[in-house]
């Protein structure tokens, strides 16, 4: 595997600048995330030593950055049909199925959104995600449908980050969860991180948790037992939704890893959430691009089985 090599010497105006920050603004078409992890990995020297991501660059230093080439994707095309919400030549976005994965993992490289895109668009997706990820620039969990963005260039995908890092995606779920939410609308700030003993949950009391903000508006109440809810994501921390939710006493219908005791009365897949609505930018055109993903048949059911509650 061959690798590329750039030399930066800090000029003033990057003067106590990270490191992750200043080098973002130089290498165009490379993540923060993807600079954070050569950072970590010891790819980024400063006056020939290795440094953190929050390293505080002086002037005259002496940067040098090693970024190897992405390595050829390995994962197999498969022919699994795509309900896609809008296509264009630099991205598209599919409404993601209940129970279907996103991209592939070690050892689970097939039946993916991932295999199936492959299929759709060809070679014709961004690498900056690695192998195993092309052309994904946000994921939602397994059990979560809705509207989810597919890049098809590294350009694309480069903006489309930064608009996440910048919170300026409109995102909008909608979720049944347990119990009557008094409030016709509220906000969860509490932050996200690795629960401290179990590590397939995330928790509001984990010790590493990272910013996140959760706004709610009621939609329909069900005899106190159920509320329909929406959901305006400020922030994208892993099972987000799922743990502000559970947090304040109302968890997800179908969630089994944050409700293991709500039983499962409407036999459904999985949580009760669904990514309704994606907007942002366009990364080429600069028009706002909006999309509105139509709710699967299990969301649909347990909407009706609910007004019948009595």
């Amino acid at each position: 595997m061959t690798e590329r090599k750039k030399v930066v010497v800090v000029s003033p105006d990057q003067n106590q600048m990270r490191i992750d920050k200043a080098l973002c603004l130089e290498e165009e078409g490379v993540s923060r995330s993807r600079l954070q992890k050569l950072l970590k990995e010891g790819n980024v020297l400063v006056n020939q030593k290795p440094v953190k991501p929050s390293f505080r660059l002086q002037t005259g230093d002496t940067v040098c950055v090693y970024i190897p080439e992405s390595q050829p994707v390995s994962v197999i095309a498969e022919s699994i049909p795509l309900d896609i919400l809008y296509e264009d030549e630099f991205l598209l976005i599919v409404n993601k199925p209940q129970g279907m994965v996103v991209h592939p993992a070690p050892g689970h490289t097939e039946h993916t959104l991932v295999n199936a895109v492959m299929a759709h668009c060809g070679e014709g997706l961004s690498g900056i995600n690695g192998e195993l990820r092309p052309g994904i620039v946000h994921r939602i969990d397994k059990d979560t449908s809705g509207a989810l963005v597919i890049c098809k260039d590294d350009r694309t995908h480069q903006n489309l980050a930064e608009q996440l890092k910048e919170h300026t995606i409109h995102r909008l779920y909608h979720a049944v969860v347990h119990g009557n939410i008094k409030e016709d609308q509220g906000c969860v700030n509490a932050p996200v991180g690795r629960h401290p003993t179990d590590r397939k949950r995330m928790s509001v009391h984990s010790k590493s948790g990272r910013h996140a903000v959760t706004h709610y508006q009621v939609l329909e109440r069900y005899h106190g037992r159920f509320t329909h809810i929406q959901c305006r994501l400020e922030t994208g921390r892993t099972h987000q939704i799922r743990v502000h939710m559970a947090s304040i006493g109302h968890p997800l219908a179908g969630d089994f890893l944050y409700n293991k005791n709500g039983g499962n009365p409407y036999h459904l897949p999985g949580q009760a959430l669904h990514a309704r609505v994606l907007g942002f930018q366009h990364p080429a055109t600069g028009k706002y691009l909006e999309v509105s993903a139509p709710f699967p048949e299990s969301f649909l059911e347990l909407l009706e089985k609910l007004k019948m509650i009595k």
